[in-house]
């Protein structure tokens, strides 16, 4: 039977009928794989939007060469296909986590939201290199 309100218990059904936990070492695993997927998320996250700032960065003025310069173009079209290939991956993943925690266990949804938080914590809170970012909006 599916939970509609938020519960406490190892008896899990996240994401698909096969994956059921009845034990508690089941249960901890899927809490762990909660914990790094979300984790992985960030990750990937950081890896989407330093991509989309090299993407739009100015190239740098070409030296004398000529040879330098028609690789410009196919290097920035390769780095904004890489950057809508990680939207998409981020995408996907972050619609998962939502369905995981839509499987209304507590504890599911406590690794989802401390593995979002170490991995903003890990991945993303950098000092040394500002991303700016022009809108919140995760789907936007």
């Amino acid at each position: 039977m599916m939970h509609m309100t938020l519960y406490w218990g190892k008896d899990v059904t996240l994401l698909i009928d096969s994956w059921k936990t009845d034990s508690w070492l089941s249960y901890l695993l899927t809490l762990l794989a909660c914990f790094l997927f979300s984790s992985f998320y960030q990750y990937m996250e950081d890896r989407r939007l330093r991509f989309r700032s090299l993407a739009s960065s100015n190239p740098a003025q070409p030296s004398s060469t000529s040879a330098a310069v028609p690789l410009l173009p196919k290097y920035r079209r390769s780095a904004k296909f890489a950057t809508a290939l990680l939207f998409g991956i981020n995408s996907a993943i972050g619609y998962l986590l939502m369905l995981a925690i839509m499987s209304f266990n507590c504890g599911v949804f406590l690794a989802i939201v401390l593995g979002l938080a170490v991995g903003y914590l890990l991945f993303r809170c950098s000092d040394e290199d500002t991303v700016v970012v022009e809108n919140v909006c995760a789907c936007a």
